[in-house]
């Protein structure tokens, strides 16, 4: 699918750069084999948090940048070619300015394939994505990770369709006028709201895909009995390995995504592979309260104390191993059609696993997977064809019923 020189100088620069990973508590070295494999396939990732990183810190990410996850050069070496750019809104922005928010984001990616038009496009289509890869381009889809932008207004949904938005995460970290979220205690709709249940329906109607990361469970099972059409999970991974934690998808809700022909593209933040980085932040507040309480507040003492505490319990960083365990346990559980890669890059600071620490890293994944059995057939399916079965099914119901 790749340009021959674009191709060849990206497999340059992997055997130039390397990736064993062998003495950071993997043994998995990317070949010449995973390399290729890397090049010639699509590579989807279905959540990249460049655009609000981009506000924070700006760079020129067409360029090679030394800071964040993403950049031109380092997607071209690790064989991304379609990367889901999050059009992230914080949760603060309910009712108090997501909608221009969300525009302004939109317009960083937009300045970028100006900017670069030798090197991005944004894709409408499933169709577009394939033509931007065969044209060498990097397709930089988006997708809206909150709905909150929406307004409740039909009108604004599909103003954001018309930008290019291809799917939207109904709520983030906190409940919305759409729908509860994982993370919030409060459940304000027991599920979703009455506006949550139409806006799927038309979601549905006008081919935007529905994301079901971030919501609590009721919301996900509402979500299923409306939607006409698979629904995917863009950033989430299995709550099997991460017990109790609802922002991880349990065996029950992934095997009702696989009923509904969805998928779930794992993601990679070391707090969602491992109980022991989920639970690092909760163990770390809890020793420091115990240390304040027995030398007391801001004393010097205490101070000394929280800083060794800290040093005694560095933070667990899960492996690339992790992430692959993940994998296995969706297949074994649902089969190799529902699963996905969602990495989160760019939105989960410095707690990426060993082996996947930058988008340079995909063919460390594909060995991975190459070293556990998996095909160069099943391999696509992860890497590209699920996530493009489901797009297509929601463009052809929406073609139908326009």
């Amino acid at each position: 699918m790749r340009n021959v020189t674009r191709a060849s100088i990206a497999a340059l620069t992997l055997a130039v750069v390397g990736f064993s990973v062998s003495a950071h508590a993997t043994d998995i070295t990317a070949s010449e084999r995973a390399i290729r494999i890397a090049q010639e396939s699509m590579i989807i990732d279905t959540h990249i948090d460049v655009p609000y990183r981009l506000i924070n810190d700006w760079e020129d990410v067409s360029k090679a940048t030394q800071r964040g996850d993403f950049d031109y050069e380092r997607a071209v070496a690790g064989g991304l070619n379609a990367p889901f750019m999050a059009i992230y809104i914080p949760s603060s922005y309910e009712d108090n300015g997501a909608y221009t928010l969300a525009n302004h984001l939109i317009d960083f990616m937009e300045a970028l394939v100006y900017r670069a038009p030798e090197k991005f496009a944004i894709p409408h289509s499933v169709d577009d994505l394939f033509a931007h890869t065969e044209a060498g381009l990097m397709s930089l889809a988006m997708g809206m990770e909150n709905g909150a932008p929406i307004e409740g207004s039909f009108e604004k949904l599909q103003h954001f369709f018309d930008r290019g938005v291809r799917y939207i995460t109904l709520a983030h970290s906190e409940d919305n006028h759409i729908s509860d979220s994982s993370y919030d205690i409060r459940g304000t709709w027991g599920g979703l709201s009455p506006f949550g249940k139409e806006l799927v329906v038309e979601m549905n109607r006008i081919g935007m895909m529905v994301d079901v990361s971030h919501i609590s469970d009721k919301a996900f099972y509402d979500v299923l009995e409306i939607t006409k059409v698979p629904v995917i999970a863009t950033h989430s991974s299995a709550r099997r390995f991460t017990p109790g934690w609802q922002r991880n998808m349990n065996d029950d809700m992934i095997k009702a995504l696989a009923e509904n022909d969805g998928v779930i593209q794992v993601t990679f933040g070391s707090t969602f592979v491992t109980q022991q980085a989920n639970q690092h932040r909760a163990r770390i507040q809890r020793l420091t309260r115990e240390i304040n309480q027995r030398l007391g507040e801001g004393t010097e003492e205490a101070q000394a104390a929280v800083a060794s505490m800290r040093e005694e319990n560095p933070y667990p960083f899960a492996t690339l191993k992790d992430v692959l365990d993940h994998i296995d346990h969706i297949v074994e559980l649902v089969g190799i059609n529902h699963v996905g890669i969602g990495s989160d890059y760019d939105g989960v600071g410095d707690t990426l696993p060993v082996g996947l620490k930058d988008v340079r890293t995909f063919p460390n994944l594909i060995q991975g997977l190459l070293d556990r059995g998996y095909s160069e057939e099943d391999i696509d399916k992860i890497l590209f064809a699920n996530t493009v079965r489901a797009w297509r099914a929601v463009e052809a119901y929406a073609a139908a019923n326009q």
